[in-house]
């Protein structure tokens, strides 16, 4: 029987147009927080560090965030996660609207944050698997990619026009966005994991029971790195597009407009993902986006900041690609008993250098906003070529090999885990 399109699953809608409210409201919130420091301090580096404190704990607690999905229930952990974050950013709006939100205050907030989207993110992952047959879970992946990008092309205009009226007014949006997703998760019917036996193995050997599990497959491994270099280089960009609208004198309005761009050209990528999967080999589409962002190399030759939200364009149009192979295959290839564990590895691995994007980018774009670009695009170059000759990469799975790689994904997956690496 075939599958239902992913528009009729109920389930996914919900949780998309959960994730769609959530997400406009942390875009919206996203471009006030370095328009909010850079008001109160007037330092981009002070900016770039409460982005890298944001994003911190992604990777810090990224493992017993994991540990955690597959231990007790994901939707309450989810739920939980949206109440934390909704009281969180709004002590916020009313720091701000009191006039004291001091920068200890915007980082606290900012890291309580980032704790529960660490949380909330790598539970999701189980959700999204639940709900999604085998074969269309590239497809889901590339949805969430343009679900995401559609938030960027409302969320930060919005932001930077709510900041002018009000700088509360982005934060108190984000709040009352959490609830909207708390909302649809208590709508949807489906069990976010499959039926779980009582773990008696310690902590310490279910922890590394998802790092042997993706381990033990060169495809998913190698991409962790892959995705981990990819991850330095978009929020160091966006980040500095951010500082350098607001250098070059541009309202807030117009630095939302400009990251907006971004958005859009995502959103376009989106559709356009399943065309190029039918066209190009797996280990090709992953390729697109890291060659893309060399783009920015126009920056080099014309400081501006409408020339650096044009070059982003390419980028921003093969993320949606790319995203479907890496999160779609790692989602498919993962037994769902490992899928936090093993989300959580991959998280922590592809994300503990994100967080430095920003906070390099603050560093030298207060002296050469060229040197801050300069560094992106030198690693966007480097992070080409290890793609391009990696062999894993260049193996990667085919789109009809996935049922296979997930009926594996069950006793075999268990054995070979137990084994270690080298037995799937």
């Amino acid at each position: 029987m075939a599958a239902v399109p992913l528009h009729r699953n109920r389930d996914f809608v919900l949780l998309q147009a959960g994730q769609l409210l959530s997400a406009a409201g942390t875009q919206t919130a996203s471009i006030a927080y370095p328009l909010l420091v850079l008001a109160v301090t007037g330092s981009p580096a002070q900016a770039g560090l409460v982005a890298f404190v944001r994003m911190l704990p992604m990777a810090l607690l990224a493992l017993p965030a994991g540990l955690a999905a597959d231990r007790w229930p994901r939707k309450a952990l989810m739920i939980a996660a949206d109440v934390v974050r909704a009281l969180a950013i709004a002590c916020l709006a009313i720091a701000v609207a009191l006039d004291e939100a001091a920068l200890w205050a915007i980082l606290v907030i900012g890291l309580v944050e980032g704790a529960g989207t660490a949380v909330f993110h790598t539970a999701q992952t189980g959700a999204l698997r639940a709900v999604v047959p085998v074969r269309q879970l590239p497809a889901a992946a590339a949805v969430q990619s343009g679900r995401r990008a559609a938030v960027t092309v409302v969320g930060p205009p919005l932001g930077g026009v709510l900041f002018g009226v009000g700088r509360a007014l982005p934060f108190i949006a984000d709040a009352i966005s959490y609830a909207f997703s708390s909302l649809a998760l208590l709508a949807m019917r489906t069990p976010f994991q499959e039926q779980r036996s009582r773990e008696r193995t310690p902590l310490r050997a279910q922890v590394a029971e998802g790092y042997r599990f993706l381990w033990s497959q060169p495809f998913l491994r190698a991409c962790s790195f892959y995705y981990g270099l990819a991850n330095f280089v978009a929020p160091g960009l966006l980040f500095s597009l951010v500082v350098v609208a607001e250098q070059q004198g541009l309202s807030g309005g117009e630095v939302g407009l400009l990251v907006a761009i971004f958005g859009v050209c995502v959103v376009i990528g989106s559709p356009l993902s399943a065309l190029v999967r039918r066209r190009l080999p797996a280990s090709t589409v992953m390729l697109l986006e890291p060659w893309a962002w060399l783009a920015c190399a126009a920056f080099l030759v014309w400081p501006n900041a409408y020339v650096l939200a044009a070059s982003i364009v390419p980028a921003a149009l093969a993320i949606p690609s790319t995203d479907s192979i890496g999160h779609g295959y790692r989602m498919a290839m993962t037994p769902d008993r490992l899928l936090g564990r093993v989300e959580a590895v991959w998280t922590t691995t592809a994300l503990t250098i994100a967080p430095l994007g920003p906070l390099v980018a603050g560093l030298l774009l207060a002296d050469s906003p060229r040197a801050a670009i300069g560094v992106f695009v030198v690693f966007s170059l480097a992070l080409a070529l290890y793609g391009t000759f990696n062999p894993a990469i260049r193996a990667a799975p085919r789109l009809s090999e996935l049922d296979e790689h997930a009926a594996l994904a069950g006793p075999e997956a268990d054995e070979a885990v137990a084994m270690g690496p080298g037995h799937l």
